[in-house]
Order: C-alpha cells, then sequence, then structure tokens
C-alpha cells in the first residue's frame, strides 16, 4: 500500500487516533485494550476479546505472515493488510498500523485498523491533494459557486475530533491532535516543545480558525503527529530514567527529561522519609516535612529557586503541592491570578514568580505501587502557551515511569541501610586503645553497593595485658554471610573472655559452626554452605610472644624491624565446620615495633597472577615496618587489590609493644599461711614505689584473698605477680585445676567471703589456665586515671 509518512498524515486519515479501531496488546501478545470503534468495525465487545490473544481474531495462522511480508516501515511504526474474522464468522479484510509503546519490561503494541476500503479512498483523495499542491497555491480564490471537492476539508478550527472518538488509557498517550491549517507554503515540522534550539513547539498557527478570505478555501496538509511525538519522549524517559539505583540520580534524570522539554523549571520535593528510604503511607497525604531533592531550569542561575537542594521545603497549607498531594492527583493552576491567594503567605515564592512572568504551575504527585513519596512542579514562563490538558497528561505518564523508577531507588536504599547497619552492628565500631598493641585495619566487602560481606577482624582485650587479634573468612558473600560472620565473632568473643588458648577457642568454634550448618539444612530447601576460616593470634607484651592457631587461614606475617618479612611456621588447621580433627597453636618470640598482618586469602589471591605473587606483593607492603600504619594499609590496598576484587577482604595489623620491666613485680610465695602477711607488705611496697598509695588497702584485701585461697586449696608453687598497665593487676599463679567460685556464705560461716569481697572492690576479675595450673586475676582502675610515664 502506498502512504505518507506517519509525521505527515491528513488529519481525515482513516487511521488516525481518533477516528481508527483501536486496541493495545501487551508484551505477552494479548489485548489490553478495546475501542468501541473496535466493536463497531468486527463486532466483538470488550469483554469477549481483553486478555484473549490478539492472532485469534485471524481467520487463519498463516493471516499474519503473510500480512506482515509485506508490511512497509511508517515512521515508528509499519502499516499492512490483514484478513480477520468478523464475530459474525465471515472474513472482513482491514488495514492496520502498528506503533510499538514502551513498557516496562518490553514493547507494547498501539493497533489502528480501518475497513480497507476507506483505506483505498483515503489514499485516492491524498493523491488528488499532493497533485493539486503541485499545480496550485495552497489557498486559492475562485467563484464562490465553485462546488467544494470532497477532500477539501472545512475551514480551520470549524472541525474538532469526532465526537464518539475513543477514550485511551493514559499508558498510550495518544493526545488529541489538533487541527491544523496552511495558508503558507509549509515549513519545518514542529512538534511538543518549544522552539529554541532543539526545544520543540507546541503553538498552533496564529491564523487557526480564522477565515482565510471571503472566497478562500483550505487544505489539510500532513501536519507532525503529535502522538507519535508523546510516545518518542516517553520511549527517550524510559532509556534516561533509572539508569541507576542512585535516588539522587534517579530524581535528576527526571528532572533533564522533563526541562527543557516540557517545561522552563522543574522541581522535585521527596518526603523526608523517601530520603532516608523509609517507608511511606500510601494514604493521601495531609502532612509531613518534604526535601528538594533535585530542581532544574531552562537558566543556569536558577532564578525562580526559593529552596536550595537538600533543604526542607515548606509550602503554605493551600498550595498546589499541598493540594495535589492531599488529594492524590495532578493540579494545573494559573499564576498571578485571583486562584494563588495562597501565595501572600509565601512573599519570597510571589515575588520570584512575578519578577520573571511565570503564567501556569503544574504540580503532578511522585506515586509508585501505591506509595505517595513526593511531588513534582513544573512552570512555564518563556514558553506563552499555558499547560493544557494533553500537556498534564504527558506529564502524569512520564512522572509514573519515573516514580517506578524512584520507588526501586528508594526500596534499594532501604534494603543498603539495613545492611550496612547490619554490618556495622556486627564489626567492632572502633579500634580499642591498647598499650600491648598500635592498631589499623581495612575492611573492603566485594559487594561494594551492599556493603556487607562475610569477613571480619576483631581486637579482644585479655587478662595481664594480653591482647588478642583475630581474623576470619565466612564462606560466601552478601548479607547471609554477614549474619553467619555476626554470630562467629559473638562466640569467638565469648570464647576468648574465657581465656582459652587459641587451639581450644578454634575446637569450640569448629563445633559451632557444624551446628550453625546442621540447623541451615534444616530450615531450607536449598541449604546455604556454612563454613569459614579463621587465625586467632595473643600477642603477651609481658614476655614479647605471640601464641597463634589457625583453622584453614593464611599465616600472619610478622614484619620485623631487622629481619625480611616472615611467615611464620604455624600448623594449618583444618576449615571451621568439618568436624574431628585437632587444631595446634605454635609460639613466636617478637620483638618490640615489629608489625603483624593478620589478613584474609582475598587480599592475597585477588591478583590474577600466582598467589606467590600476592605473597611477594605482601611482603613490600610491609617493609619498613617503622612507617604509620595507616601509609602501611594504604600500601597495601594499592599494591594487592584491584579496583573490583572478586572477594571481601578484611586485614588488620599491630605494632607491637613491651611493657617495661619496672612495670611488673613478682613473688614466689611458700605454702604456709604466715606468708600472706608477708607479700602483703612486698605489695604495698611496691605501691608506694608506684606512687599508688591510694590502692593500698583495696590490694592488700585482693592479694589477702587471693593468696590464702591459693595456699588452703590448691598445689605447688603459688606466685603473685602485680602488673601497672592501664589498670592495676593482681595475679596469683599456682598448680592446681580446680577454678574458684563466688559464693554467698550463709551468716553462720566463718569463711567463703573471699571473692565475694574481691568482686566488690575490683573492676573485673577471673580465671585463666595455663600448661602449669591456673591463674586468679582482678584488676583495679587507677585513681587518677592516667597511666604512670614509661621509664
Amino acid at each position: 500500500m502506498g502512504r505518507t509518512n506517519m509525521a505527515h498524515e491528513h488529519r481525515g486519515d482513516p487511521l488516525g487516533i481518533t477516528s481508527a479501531a483501536i486496541a493495545l496488546v501487551d508484551t505477552h501478545g494479548l489485548i489490553k485494550y478495546w475501542s468501541a470503534a473496535a466493536q463497531n468495525l468486527l463486532g466483538y465487545a470488550a469483554a469477549e476479546v481483553l486478555r484473549r490473544p490478539a492472532t485469534s481474531l485471524l481467520l487463519c495462522e498463516d493471516a499474519l505472515t503473510s500480512a506482515w511480508s509485506g508490511a512497509r516501515r511508517v515512521g515508528a511504526g509499519w502499516e499492512a493488510e490483514v484478513t480477520v474474522r468478523h464475530s459474525t464468522g465471515h472474513p472482513l479484510e482491514v488495514a492496520l498500523r502498528a506503533c510499538p509503546v514502551r513498557a516496562g519490561n518490553g514493547s507494547e503494541w498501539l493497533i489502528a485498523a480501518c475497513d480497507i476500503a476507506a483505506s483505498h479512498r483515503w489514499e485516492l483523495d491524498q493523491a488528488v491533494v499532493r497533485t493539486l499542491l503541485k499545480e496550485r497555491a495552497l489557498t486559492g480564490t475562485g467563484p464562490d459557486e465553485e462546488p467544494r471537492p470532497p477532500w477539501v476539508n472545512p475551514p480551520a478550527g470549524m472541525e474538532g475530533p469526532p465526537q464518539d472518538a475513543p477514550v485511551l488509557p493514559p499508558s498510550t498517550l495518544c493526545a488529541r491532535r489538533m487541527p491544523s491549517v496552511v495558508d503558507a507554503p509549509a515549513g519545518p515540522a514542529t512538534g511538543l516543545g518549544r522552539g529554541q534550539g532543539t526545544r520543540r513547539s507546541s503553538r498552533r498557527p496564529a491564523n487557526q480558525g480564522k477565515a482565510l478570505g471571503p472566497r478562500s478555501t483550505a487544505v489539510a496538509v500532513p501536519s507532525y503527529d503529535e502522538a507519535r511525538e508523546r510516545l518518542a519522549l516517553i520511549n527517550e524517559a524510559g532509556q534516561r530514567i533509572g539508569t541507576t539505583l542512585d535516588l539522587d540520580h534517579t530524581v535528576r534524570e527526571l528532572a533533564e527529561v522533563l526541562v527543557p522539554e516540557l517545561a522552563d523549571f522543574a522541581a522535585i520535593d521527596l518526603f523526608q522519609g523517601g530520603l532516608t528510604a523509609k517507608e511511606v503511607t500510601g494514604e493521601p497525604v495531609t502532612g509531613g516535612a518534604l526535601r528538594r531533592a533535585a530542581n532544574l531550569s531552562i537558566h543556569e542561575e536558577h532564578p525562580e529557586v526559593v529552596v536550595a537542594i537538600g533543604e526542607p521545603t515548606r509550602y503554605p497549607a493551600r498550595s498546589p503541592q499541598r493540594r495535589c498531594l492531599e488529594a492524590g492527583r495532578s493540579i494545573l493552576d494559573p499564576v498571578l491570578a485571583p486562584t494563588t491567594w495562597w501565595l501572600t503567605d509565601d512573599p519570597l515564592r510571589l515575588e520570584k514568580l512575578h519578577r520573571i512572568g511565570v503564567h501556569t504551575h503544574l504540580t503532578v504527585p511522585l506515586r509508585a505501587r501505591g506509595v505517595t513519596m513526593g511531588v513534582v512542579t513544573l512552570l512555564r514562563w518563556e514558553n506563552p502557551d499555558a499547560f493544557d490538558e494533553d500537556d498534564q497528561l504527558l506529564v502524569e505518564e512520564l512522572v509514573a515511569r519515573a516514580a517506578v523508577c524512584v520507588d526501586n531507588a528508594r526500596r534499594f536504599a532501604r534494603e543498603h541501610n539495613a545492611a550496612l547497619t547490619l554490618q556495622t552492628s556486627l564489626l567492632p565500631p572502633d579500634l580499642p586503645d591498647h598499650s600491648a598493641v598500635e592498631l589499623a585495619y581495612r575492611y573492603l566487602p566485594t559487594d561494594a553497593e551492599a556493603g556487607v560481606g562475610g569477613d571480619w577482624f576483631d581486637v579482644i582485650p585479655l587478662s595481664g595485658a594480653r591482647v588478642a587479634l583475630v581474623v576470619g573468612d565466612v564462606v560466601g558473600h552478601g548479607i547471609h554471610a554477614a549474619a553467619s560472620m555476626g554470630r562467629l565473632r559473638a562466640a569467638v568473643q565469648t570464647l576468648a573472655d574465657l581465656d582459652l588458648p587459641p587451639d581450644e577457642l578454634l575446637a569450640h568454634v569448629d563445633d559451632l559452626v557444624l551446628r550453625l550448618a546442621d540447623e541451615a539444612e534444616a530450615a531450607t530447601d536449598d541449604p546455604m554452605v556454612i563454613g569459614a576460616t579463621c587465625v586467632y593470634a595473643v600477642y603477651d607484651p609481658i614476655s614479647g610472644k605471640l601464641n597463634v592457631a589457625r583453622a584453614g587461614h593464611p599465616s600472619p606475617a610478622i614484619a620485623h624491624l631487622s629481619e625480611p618479612v616472615e611467615f611464620p611456621d604455624i600448623p594449618a588447621g583444618p576449615p571451621l565446620g568439618l568436624g574431628g580433627l585437632p587444631f595446634e597453636s605454635a609460639e613466636i618470640e617478637v620483638e618490640e615495633g615489629s608489625v603483624i598482618a593478620l589478613y584474609t586469602d582475598g587480599l592475597i589471591e585477588a591478583s590474577d597472577r600466582d598467589v606467590d605473587v600476592g605473597f611477594e606483593r605482601l611482603c613490600f607492603a610491609l617493609a619498613h615496618p617503622d612507617r604509620p600504619l595507616e601509609e602501611i594499609c594504604d600500601t597495601m590496598v594499592r599494591s594487592l587489590l584491584p579496583d573490583h576484587p572478586h572477594d571481601d577482604v578484611a586485614f588488620l595489623i599491630a605494632r607491637t609493644h613491651r611493657l617495661p620491666l619496672d612495670r611488673v613485680a613478682s613473688w614466689e610465695v611458700p605454702s604456709d599461711p604466715r606468708a600472706v602477711h608477708d607479700v602483703r607488705c612486698e605489695a604495698v611496697r611496691q605501691l608506694t614505689e608506684w606512687g599508688l598509695e591510694d590502692l593500698a588497702f583495696t590490694t592488700e584485701l585482693i592479694v589477702s584473698e587471693l593468696v590464702t585461697n591459693a595456699i588452703r586449696h590448691a598445689s605447688g608453687p603459688t606466685a603473685l605477680r602485680l602488673i601497672l598497665d592501664r589498670s592495676l593487676i593482681c595475679e596469683v599463679s599456682d598448680a592446681s585445676n580446680t577454678s574458684p567460685h563466688m559464693r554467698r556464705s550463709p551468716i553462720t560461716d566463718e569463711g567463703g567471703r573471699g571473692l565475694f569481697l574481691v568482686a566488690q572492690v575490683a573492676q573485673r576479675w577471673g580465671t585463666r589456665y595455663t600448661g602449669t595450673g591456673k591463674t586468679v586475676w582482678a584488676e583495679q582502675p587507677l585513681p587518677s586515671g592516667d597511666v604512670p610515664p614509661r621509664r
């Protein structure tokens, strides 16, 4: 069939949106909309065809294939002739025009149809019009009695769309086409926007609706198809809005689509709950704090801006924005008219709107999935045409589509914040300030957007001025790995508080991982893999020794001051979760000032090269351990990690310190009750030397009770040790493995209150087991809270 381009179709085109039979076919090929004209043409009521396959209306299965084999491209769509089945059963030849309409998950099809005879008559008329346009002027004067040909329109403005023109759903955006008239040679076609640069124009010709002369005839020539351009704008918006899940970026993209195509200025205000990714009620909104999320103007200086981005917006009670949110529908208002009395309560906004000459004001609610997230405001002043119903319909469709993207970004932000909150609560908020080590760390989850992973690190203060350093790695990534990591970290902290040796601690954690795996397998049909690796090290600043055990984890690296970087040979225990296999620990002497690095395997395996290359780069990064620890961390990240690591990475580095010898005092205690008096006096003399006379009374009580219990209830040699660190530590060691327990003695008992008294005067106390017995310890805070200077 011969067809003119859709962008230049005659107003009387039988396939025009106001006269043709209209159907909308969704992405699954099902009929989604059926107009009254379609019912008149084919005889089927809407209830008979809706949600049915469009191909069910064809006369035979091969009808569609043969029709589209002869189809031709027209603008953004296709035209073809096809034979369909009328409701009475007889075949009917129709002409079709199909245009794609972008939907959320694909393209829907807007189909216009008419009887084939009407299509042929219109083609004949168009051929005559084109011939006349070549041979005579667009407007001609002739005898009044000259009969008007059937293909000549009445004067412009005298004819509108048919009274029974179908009303399409907003998603088709086939707005009413305005009649056009030609009284001069055709120029460039203009469309929706205004005519500055790339901005389009929706202005009508100045002489539209006026008589051209007493003997003038007006011939309607092809005009720019507004419906097609609106669909093109929606298609462009679908490609430009929602390219990321960043909320600020998404609302900015919406503003860029609206300006300058449809407005001179656009502002997007979101509820503060939406900005913080909290749920907002889907009911009509009567209050709530709005904050400016984005605005855009045709002028770089933004003369119309009253509220800066990020600041709260305070619209008057009866402003279009508030009425829009309360009613849940768009509001179209003229500005500087009697309807803008609400501006009297906002003199700043009134002055700006008056000064730049804003004449119309359009507000549209930003709603998606039953949630009102904010309001969009559009202004015009340079474009003399006020917003009309067609503009309002188009803006509503654009905002509705953008609202889904904004809601997706909001939901992602909510989930992201929840994941970050979980991760923050599971990892240590800050490293403790400990006299035994100086610390620094890095935590880099591979899921950078979610910010969560299964790696963890920890620094746990222990008794006797010691400190435990922990780094672990849970199998997998994301929120499930983070949850498992939190449980393991809590278990390690609890077991560390019992002062268990590293190998025994890992054995207990291994049992926990086995239980977690059993729970996961029983809870879901698709069980998660629960497994982990861990390295646990205890550093003693008094002896300068590091006691380490590892469960399937890389060995720590030790950067000595005077020797090359060392990877000590520590027995490689099995990964956590295998069960039934032993763990072993190793003791290493570390000189003061050395740097100990504990890390996950993601650090050394991040490079695409061999793992040995990762170890070499780690040695390079740890060279010169006298540098600041933060500088060493930065060097490790730069030299070992790519821009996007494929595995979570966590590492902890510690510079060791020794406790000065004059801060430790120890005595051997004979197994004689009379020796209690002597060691008590020695302890008081030591406190006097340290300048801690204020602690003499409580220290005498602690020493007396702990030494007496050791002599009475334990066996073997007994020793007393006082340690001056950030607190005063009193330790009594013996050869017994029996742990003392605090109890409340009856009034009639003569003893049994020793540990109760110790617990009252000490900040904390406990028991740890050693290779030769046990040690009972008690800590007291220093009176001034200051640590004596090193000597």
